[in-house]
């Protein structure tokens, strides 16, 4: 293994931005979220409230709101059409329960409208689930058995579909932060200066996808340039 000195890989030099880009979106998203987690909007509405205004009023009736476990965890579910709202944000009356709660119902608006990059990340996400959990164990295998070493091929065409999801994600979470805060604003939900809040905590939300789709960009740009020094010794 040329790249490797004194058991060091140097080219991980090409990944390393990315990874000081992903821990300053982890501790920028953790502390706006706490700083806004704590301030009440002037409705004190909770973020379910919010989500099922903000639903009621895109037609989408037919929409649950759910309960869930857990900090940072909510979600909108296709399969079951339920928004599902962590601890923090439905029944807390905050700007960033607003802001979160809006957000998840923007990725409902989205389904129902069939918003392209949606319907494209949920055609391939089949296909991610598969190669996300083979790409770099038939990688590595290649690269222990030469033998096999169309195994880095492969490996690194399937995590190529990994950096597509990513990529095709950052427009589907910036897309549904545009609608929630328009929506939250539109509605009263929210007021001109607690909306600006309620901005910053999905800005801070949407570095993170940022750093994903930085970080798996970078670690297939390593991989292409580990494999190739490969064949060249060979």
């Amino acid at each position: 293994m040329g790249y490797y000195y004194y058991g060091f890989d140097p080219t991980v030099i090409y990944i390393l931005p990315a990874i000081l880009l992903a821990l300053y979106a982890q501790i920028r998203v953790k502390s706006t979220y706490a700083k806004y987690e704590k301030v009440g909007n002037h409705r004190g509405l909770t973020g379910e409230r919010a989500a099922r205004m903000i639903l009621d009023r895109n037609g989408l009736k037919n929409v649950k709101i759910g309960h869930v476990a857990g900090k940072l965890t909510d979600h909108y579910d296709p399969r079951t059409n339920i928004v599902n709202l962590s601890d923090g944000v439905y029944d807390n009356a905050s700007i960033a329960a607003v802001g979160i709660a809006a957000h998840e119902v923007g990725h409902a608006i989205q389904h129902n409208l069939g918003y392209f990059p949606i319907k494209a990340r949920n055609t391939i996400l089949p296909v991610v689930q598969v190669s996300s959990q083979l790409a770099l164990p038939l990688i590595i295998l290649g690269f222990i058995f030469s033998a096999f070493s169309f195994f880095i091929e492969v490996g690194i065409i399937l995590y190529a579909a990994v950096v597509a999801f990513q990529i095709i994600t950052l427009p589907v979470e910036l897309n549904a932060s545009k609608r929630a805060l328009r929506s939250v604003y539109e509605l009263g939900c929210l007021d001109e200066e607690e909306t600006r809040s309620a901005k910053r905590v999905l800005s801070a939300a949407a570095l993170t996808y940022v750093a994903a789709a930085a970080t798996a960009i970078l670690q297939l740009l390593r991989l292409i340039t580990i494999a190739g020094g490969g064949r060249r010794r060979d």
